[in-house]
């Protein structure tokens, strides 16, 4: 039996805290698929089609991983169409925690067969957010560290276009 796992999430933009995730997982299931869903609680700063090409260029070297687009699709919806049997989910602070269990106990009662899982971030993101990293970016402040560099050098371009 294959062990495919949904990542969904909005990535804008993806982080090397995402990524991290990413590779970790990546380790334990036979396929990881990256869903690019669209979170209608925040303005997106990339498009979708940015965001996909950016997470594929970032993770080029993972060869069980692929990205799809989901716009309109609950995330238990998508996991099913997948084949995905597996949902992860990051976890960086308790209250990171107390969110995504929410969520989890959710997705269960709408599709039990699914097991959502949950890593734990490496210390050295904890404190990061795709959020953050944007407001940072916005008064000057240089992120380039906690971003893939495609990430970094497609979100500095799209700064400047910004302050056109």
């Amino acid at each position: 039996m294959t062990r495919i796992a949904l990542f969904p999430g909005s990535f804008d933009p993806l982080t090397n805290g995402h990524l991290n995730t990413i590779e970790r997982s990546s380790k334990l299931f036979d396929k990881v698929i990256i869903g690019v869903f669209v979170n209608t609680n925040k303005k997106s700063l990339f498009s979708l089609e940015e965001k996909m090409l950016l997470i594929k260029q970032a993770t080029s070297f993972l060869t069980n991983v692929e990205v799809v687009a989901q716009e309109s699709t609950l995330t238990v919806e998508a996991a099913k169409k997948l084949g995905a049997s597996f949902l992860i989910r990051g976890i960086r602070s308790v209250k990171d925690y107390e969110y995504e269990r929410d969520i989890a106990t959710m997705n269960h009662h709408l599709a039990p067969e699914l097991e959502t899982v949950f890593l734990l971030a490496d210390e050295k993101y904890t404190h990061i957010s795709s959020s953050l990293l944007k407001e940072v970016l916005q008064f000057g402040g240089d992120v380039s560290t906690y971003l893939p560099l495609v990430v970094s050098e497609a979100l500095n371009q799209k700064n400047r276009e910004m302050k056109k």
